[in-house]
């Protein structure tokens, strides 16, 4: 099944839980959490989502590199107008099960910048 979503003005976390849940085919009566359903979800116009509150200057994305003083910190406002494709997956990785259906439910996930 093949979802179209287009996420002008919608807030990131809320859509985050919808693909989610897509993408795990929880809508389904026939929903098996060990079974990968398939469902294939597009979401267009990511560069336009909003977030609530203060999350754009506090909320901060941190990764190391491995060495001494190598923690790389980037705020939310940074890494939007950098890619904001990245950021939703992150946020719909997140909430998908920690195994190996995740990376397998993610390619299923298209995301588009503007208008395709």
């Amino acid at each position: 099944m093949e979802y179209k979503i287009d996420a002008t003005n919608r807030i990131l976390g809320r859509l985050a839980t919808e693909v989610a849940m897509l993408l795990r085919g929880k809508n389904t009566p026939a929903f098996d959490p060990a079974r990968f359903s398939g469902h294939r979800v597009t979401i267009t116009h990511t560069d336009k989502l909003r977030v609530t509150g203060k999350k754009m200057e506090q909320k901060i994305y941190r990764h190391h590199s491995g060495y001494h003083g190598g923690l790389k910190e980037e705020k939310l406002k940074d890494k939007l107008a950098k890619d904001s494709r990245w950021v939703f997956r992150e946020a719909v990785s997140g909430m998908l099960p920690k195994n190996r259906l995740r990376a397998r439910m993610l390619k299923n996930l298209l995301l588009i910048k503007g208008e395709k």
